[in-house]
């Protein structure tokens, strides 16, 4: 399922994809909040843990008796910073000069977890693909928290970045956990594919795809446009994402393609 947004995001809080209706099912709510200098936002919930990403701005962030000054010049080239908080604990966003603008998302856990800020040093960055399927699937892989640094967290969380012209959530994977991705690209103009289960789409900046139980999500680049995508997953009971329950799953058929290189076809240059 996919949500367009092509104009700016508006002043405050923007639910995206919510946790009613027909992405009730999805088990989480997605959104972007748009502040402009000075602005001052306050989020506390009863029931569930909220995590805050910063996309881009600054801004003064406090929560549970702490205080920091955070900024990202932009996220293609910065990693982020992300502030997690459990239930029935206030966060205080105020931007900075230029503004900020911030992902949000929140699930239900009634776990006693502690309030958390992830620094971009923390989040762990890394070139997947590199060195396999002839280099077509090298993409930047920024791992914010997951079951290794959060795992009392009902959800896992990260940044992908396409790099022009190549694939990426390659080879085809599918997992039971439901699954939010978000787009922007550089420049904004920019476009990329993907194929949700059987369905394809084009996606363009300010999307967002909606992944459910078993649907494959492999993504394309189109040439010259980098494509940066939020990933967001929801633990499911008795069967949290990650390597104790072998997810993600590689569909059979396309798992060839991690082997020698020398085995995926090449064409000759015609000799003059």
């Amino acid at each position: 399922m996919q949500f367009h947004h092509n104009p700016p995001f508006n002043r405050g809080l923007t639910i995206l994809s919510p946790r009613t209706g027909i992405s009730a099912d999805m088990l989480m709510e997605f959104g972007v909040l748009s502040l402009q200098s000075g602005d001052t936002w306050q989020s506390y919930s009863e029931t569930d843990e909220q995590v805050w990403l910063l996309s881009q701005g600054s801004a003064k962030i406090s929560w549970d008796g702490n205080e920091k000054e955070v900024s990202r010049p932009n996220l293609f080239d910065y990693s982020p910073w992300c502030l997690s908080v459990p239930r029935k604990t206030k966060a205080t966003i105020i931007a900075g000069k230029d503004g900020a603008e911030w992902y949000y998302c929140a699930t239900n856990n009634p776990k006693p977890i502690t309030a958390r800020l992830f620094s971009p040093k923390e989040c762990r960055s890394e070139f997947r693909g590199e060195g396999t399927m002839r280099e077509t699937s090298t993409r930047i892989v920024r791992t914010v928290f997951d079951d290794t640094n959060r795992p009392e967290s009902n959800l896992v969380i990260g940044e992908v970045i396409g790099v022009p012209g190549k694939w990426s959530s390659y080879p085809p994977h599918h997992h039971p956990q439901p699954e939010i991705y978000h787009y922007r690209f550089l420049p904004e103009q920019g476009f990329g594919l993907t194929a949700i289960g059987e369905k394809a789409y084009i996606i363009r900046d300010k999307d967002t795809i909606l992944i459910r139980e078993g649907e494959v999500h492999p993504q394309v680049t189109a040439p010259g446009y980098a494509m940066w995508y939020l990933w967001v997953i929801r633990h499911i009971e008795g069967a949290h994402y990650g390597p104790a329950t072998k997810t993600p799953i590689f569909v059979d058929e396309h798992k060839w393609v991690l082997g020698p290189q020398d085995a995926i076809w090449q064409p000759e240059k015609q000799k003059s």
